[in-house]
């Protein structure tokens, strides 16, 4: 296997506390410490609950927002070291797709407008660019002689299709999808779910997919990486991850996912407590207060991610012992 076309290294986000006067000199920690690589034409998995650090991991690594400390190699390069310049060049090979079809897009634009704004951007001819907009509409599933309308004149799922066609145009390496189904019917998730696949399997694209939706991250992903307050807990291969759950939080969340067969039994693991604040996290493992398992350790010192003998990356106690 060669070089992963991303990389990360003990991504950390800390954003300044807004909790008032009582808060100055505190930190929210959003993302605190997140390690983990993709390879070319992979998909990556990042599922948890929400507030756990999922979309602005995504953010940093399209460095619309700056990582408080960390590396995020791009095929080698750091980009968390480039200027400005450099940046726009890259950027090119990496693109974004939203949660909210509607809110991304600019509601005053055309569609064509909205799908050729990063061709004008990175100077495509302007003779070429009508052709390459009606190509990007076919390949995402719409008529091209839509794109004289408006966003407003399309359902949520056209819409979603409009900003893949959009994070296309300049036929990226990297796409990162984030909750990119959830605000859509679940009629439709599917539909857009199978057009990302397709379009990987067609175009070559690796893709760091974020989720909370543990259905829609198994029918993608390649490999997972659960996340929780903060840090990755567990990252292994789809498979192994569903079959044989490592990290006690990936067995409450696997316990949850609804069956199909009313007959079919599974023993639901609920867990004490709420979600601590990422401006105060726990001592030890950030896991600890709600979790079923918990020893002595697990309150003062902070688990690494290391790999089992099963194979998994796991984030706990237990399975260092």
């Amino acid at each position: 296997m060669g070089t992963p076309l991303v990389e990360v290294k003990n991504l950390k986000k800390h954003f300044p506390s807004k909790g008032g006067m009582f808060s100055k000199g505190q930190f929210v920690k959003a993302v605190d410490g997140v390690s983990f690589t993709i390879e070319k034409g992979e998909t990556l998995g990042l599922v948890g609950e929400s507030g756990c650090g999922k979309s602005t991991t995504g953010r940093m690594l399209m460095r619309l927002l700056e990582p408080t400390e960390g590396e995020i190699l791009f095929d080698g390069v750091d980009i968390t070291k480039i200027n400005d310049i450099e940046l726009r060049e890259l950027r090119q090979n990496f693109q974004m797709i939203f949660q909210d079809p509607y809110a991304s897009l600019n509601p005053r634009m055309k569609v064509r407008d909205i799908i050729s704004e990063p061709l004008v951007i990175h100077g495509m001819d302007k003779s070429q660019i009508p052709n390459r907009v009606a190509e990007l509409m076919g390949l995402v599933g719409l008529n091209a002689e839509q794109a004289n309308r408006y966003p407003h004149e399309f359902s949520g799922g056209q819409r979603q299709r409009i900003g893949i066609a959009r994070a296309l145009a300049i036929n990226p390496k990297l796409i990162i999808a984030d909750e990119p189904v959830s605000a859509l019917d679940v009629s439709i998730q599917s539909q857009i779910v199978n057009l990302l696949q397709d379009l990987q399997e067609e175009l070559g694209l690796t893709y760091l997919f974020i989720a909370h939706d543990l259905s829609v991250i198994e029918h993608i992903s390649h490999r997972i990486g659960v996340m929780y307050l903060g840090r990755i807990v567990e990252l292994a291969d789809k498979e192994e991850l569903y079959k044989n759950p490592q990290h006690p939080y990936t067995k409450a969340l696997i316990s949850a996912i609804p069956i199909p067969d009313p007959k079919a039994k599974r023993e639901r693991i609920i867990l004490k407590g709420d979600l601590p604040s990422p401006s105060n996290p726990p001592s030890g493992c950030p896991f600890h207060t709600r979790c079923p398992m918990a020893i002595e350790i697990c309150s003062t010192d902070v688990p690494e991610l290391k790999q089992t003998q099963s194979g998994h990356f796991v984030s706990c106690h237990l399975h260092h012992s």
